[in-house]
């Protein structure tokens, strides 16, 4: 098979990295029960054990959203890399 054209594309990258943190950040902070199985504080007379786990959902979003954008700025690179341009 021929060598792409322009530099070689590492596999792994910073950002793919980053990516797999900011996935990984949630899922070990909602099974880590150990770290909020608790009732105080409460929130408006929800216990913390509940609230916490709510808060989750939103910031799991954004923690996906920041993944998506790391993965897509590194795909573009890894386009111009083979296409030969600069990153």
């Amino acid at each position: 098979m021929p060598e792409p054209a322009g530099r070689p594309v590492p596999a792994v990258t910073p950002e793919r990295v980053l990516a797999g943190l900011a996935l990984l950040v949630p899922i070990v902070a909602t099974l880590w029960v150990s770290s909020y199985d608790k009732s105080d504080p409460a929130v408006a007379g929800v216990p913390f054990f509940y609230w916490y786990q709510l808060l989750w959902v939103p910031v799991s979003a954004v923690f996906t959203v920041a993944a998506y954008l790391l993965i897509t700025r590194d795909e573009k690179a890894r386009k111009a890399a083979r296409k030969g341009g600069a990153r």
